[in-house]
């Protein structure tokens, strides 16, 4: 009798270690996932635009190809009033993470300087000039365009609005932390640093 309950005692023990160290590895690879998700929901935000801004600019065309026969047959030329819409923002897939999973905390050890995200352009025509055997062509309207806008985004970075989106930075940082709250994790950015040099969208 004595025997049997020490048997069935030491049984007990071992199968409360057995499943103590079950649950431990079972919590361990839950912890790992939720870090997984955490990080992958907040990169998916991807780009966040923080900042906006309106320009208005006069651009001046006049096509200097081929001057020769630019003299032959008329001098094209334009006056394009360019309305542009720029946002700027932060690329949260450039966001780089950490996980502490027996902590419960995601660690932000970089984050990305703000960027030029979009350029929203609208055209308008006036003066437009045509040479009297030399008419506008749909490739010459392309390279307005073109040319237009790369004069936007050329003055972008004296607008001040790269500025005024890094003094926005921490409420970008508050979002992702919002979003790892949601399971009752932490976000923890004490280590925070950002890259040196902020990077512009290619032209289109």
């Amino acid at each position: 009798m004595d025997l049997l309950f020490i048997g069935l005692a030491v049984g007990a023990v071992v199968a409360y270690f057995i499943f103590r160290a079950f649950n431990k590895d079972r919590s361990r690879m839950k912890a790992s996932e939720q870090s997984a998700v955490l990080m992958d929901k907040i990169k998916s935000v991807c780009k966040f635009i923080t900042v906006e801004g309106d320009f208005s600019e006069i651009y001046h065309y006049e096509n200097m190809k081929d001057k020769y026969l630019n003299l032959i047959l008329g001098k094209k030329k334009a006056i394009v009033l360019v309305n542009a819409k720029a946002h700027v923002g932060f690329d949260l897939s450039k966001v780089r993470m950490n996980s502490d999973n027996e902590h419960k905390k995601i660690i932000l050890t970089n984050f990305p300087q703000p960027e030029l995200l979009t350029v929203e352009t609208d055209f308008k025509y006036y003066d437009k000039r045509e040479g009297w055997a030399n008419p506008f062509t749909t490739s010459d309207l392309t390279d307005i365009n073109r040319d237009a806008k790369k004069h936007i985004i050329d003055k972008i970075p004296q607008s001040g609005l790269m500025d005024q989106a890094k003094k926005e930075a921490l409420d970008t940082i508050v979002l992702m932390e919002k979003i790892v709250e949601t399971i009752g994790w932490k976000l923890d950015y004490t280590a925070l640093t950002t890259a040196e040099e902020p990077r512009k969208i290619e032209n289109s």
